[in-house]
């Protein structure tokens, strides 16, 4: 049985599927720094009750600096906590964006949409 939960921002809105052992996090909008911290606080609050976190970038539109910080720090926190953080489905102008700052590796579950 999934748990769904929906948070929004007026930017970001951030949607939660929790299975089993994997928990898939929905982002539309821009992960920017007015958004980063409701990123890390909600990704965060599930890394003690989850194996695998996925970071679904589907509809993200934008991603800042701030954003990409927030990403890496919460990656760094569900590896500290031997939990699985994956990002897919970035579009285009993000891949790019992780390619550029030689990210692309951390998040090797990478996929992109096209």
């Amino acid at each position: 049985m999934a748990a769904n939960s929906r948070i929004p921002s007026p930017e970001l809105e951030l949607r939660t599927d929790k299975q089993a052992d994997e928990t898939v996090v929905h982002a539309s909008g821009r992960i920017t720094l007015a958004t980063a911290s409701l990123l890390q606080t909600t990704i965060r609050g599930l890394i003690p009750n989850s194996k695998r976190i996925v970071l679904d970038l589907t509809n993200v539109t934008y991603l800042d600096s701030t954003g990409i910080g927030a990403m890496v720090s919460v990656y760094l926190s569900a590896s500290r906590a031997q939990c699985d953080f994956k990002v897919v489905n970035a579009q285009p102008k993000v891949r790019d964006l992780f390619e550029i700052t030689k990210l692309r590796a951390i998040f090797d579950d990478f996929r992109g949409s096209d």
